[in-house]
């Protein structure tokens, strides 16, 4: 394995300088709250908002812009620009999509790249899942194994490609994988049936810092089973930092800098897509789509720590695809069926489980006293976060298919359906 750090300051001089610029970085992100990544500001759902609507239906939207073709991806925001990505159902042709947060009107369609021969997928996917990553004056989309570029925020001008991160995504299955910006890094997962590796790029230029291969012997491991679509989460070790990642068969931690692995926890999972969250100590992650399991894992080990680590595992109703949510001692998570249910977060002790209308498949957002769960039929419903179901609200909207997590910027909601970009607020905001 090959690690090219970009600079020649010690590994956790670096270490600790990723600390300080992710602290910094937070801070400022909970100030100006800048969705700038998928699952907002600290990647985990939360938002400081205290002014988001809690009832609203198609007669209250502020705008609706359509989006031509077809994609998954999350909205990802800086000041007054909304960037998402889009391609063409043949998944020939991929794009990266501008709208004016104010207006809704668009302001750049970058067609970013043409695919000769691209694999067929599912229904259930795009070509365009994946959500961008964005920080003042550059916007990093990701296409999987069709391509990864850097665009100039302003212009839309791309600043650079690459398009040898090339992985087998299976027929039928496609690209996800979120990329994440790291200090000098854009982090993503290439988790293929062919090959299984974490790369960071150098934002600057493209080129590859440090790329690692999942320590995992896949060859006896079915073909089937290989492949995964997370992204990896940014949390404490000790003074320094590591990045969580989910992938087919482990959850493994790294050193952001360096990329040598720090850890990892054995699993029977695969084609994993919810992103871990960070608590009380514990990194709670799902670790399987077939049968998910929530899992409970101290972070602060080295090696293989499966027997040591694991505090505690919940094996039934869990989410494939929605990202669990932490919000004070109560974890919660709504699976695809619309069990939803909530959790002691350092004892995995349920606290009440129950059906939501629905198909759930984007992951839930708080913000001050509300959670907010968007089904499949871009119905949102809108509950307390305590340890009884209280339901504050149920919110419909077009009917179109809602699979894409919504963004917050300011009092309003910024949601993608199939078709459509909608901003939603409060109309006294």
């Amino acid at each position: 394995m090959k690690i090219t750090p970009l600079s020649k300051t010690g590994p956790a001089m670096q270490s600790s300088m990723i600390l300080v610029a992710a602290i910094v970085a937070a801070n400022i992100a909970l100030a100006e709250e800048r969705w700038w990544q998928f699952r907002g500001p600290l990647g985990n759902g939360h938002t400081q908002s205290s002014d988001l609507p809690l009832k609203w239906d198609e007669k209250k939207v502020a705008w609706k812009t359509p989006i031509h073709d077809r994609g998954w991806s999350s909205p990802v925001i800086w000041g007054r620009q909304i960037w998402l990505t889009t391609a063409t159902r043949d998944g020939g042709r991929l794009f990266a999509v501008c709208v004016d947060r104010d207006s809704g009107r668009i302001l750049h369609d970058v067609h970013v790249f043409d695919v000769k021969s691209p694999m067929s997928i599912t229904a259930a996917n795009t070509y365009a899942t994946p959500t961008p990553v964005i920080e003042e004056g550059r916007v990093y989309v990701h296409f999987g194994t069709y391509g990864t570029a850097c665009l100039d925020t302003a212009t839309g001008r791309i600043l650079w490609r690459r398009r040898d991160l090339e992985c087998d995504h299976e027929k039928g299955a496609g690209p996800a994988s979120s990329p994440f910006l790291v200090g000098d890094f854009m982090v993503v997962h290439v988790d293929g049936r062919d090959v299984q590796y974490v790369v960071a790029l150098n934002k600057n230029s493209g080129e590859t810092a440090w790329k690692t291969n999942r320590s995992v012997d896949y060859s006896k491991v079915p073909v089937l089973q290989r492949k995964a679509f997370g992204m990896p989460a940014l949390i404490p070790r000790g003074n320094a930092t590591q990045l969580v990642s989910v992938g087919a068969k482990g959850v493994f931690s790294y050193d952001p800098v360096t990329g040598q692995e720090l850890w990892k926890v054995r699993h029977r999972g695969w084609s994993i897509a919810p992103r871990p969250v960070f608590g009380h100590g514990l990194v709670f992650a799902i670790v399987d789509r077939d049968d998910p399991e929530l899992w409970a894992i101290r972070p602060d080990g080295n090696g293989d720590v499966t027997d040591t680590h694991v505090v505690w595992r919940e094996t039934k109703r869990m989410p494939p695809r929605a990202s669990p949510l932490l919000i004070g001692d109560l974890l919660f998570v709504v699976n695809r069926n619309g069990i939803a249910s909530c959790f002691e977060a350092k004892t995995g002790r349920l606290i009440w489980q129950e059906r939501m209308k629905g198909a759930y498949s984007a992951s839930p957002i708080h913000a001050r006293g509300r959670i907010y769960f968007f089904n499949e039929d871009s119905i949102c419903t809108v509950i307390r976060p305590s340890r009884k179901l209280e339901v504050l609200s149920i919110n419909p909207l077009a009917g179109e298919q809602l699979m894409a997590t919504p963004a917050v910027d300011g009092k309003a909601f910024y949601i993608r359906t199939e078709k459509h970009l909608y901003r939603i607020q409060d109309p006294s905001g």
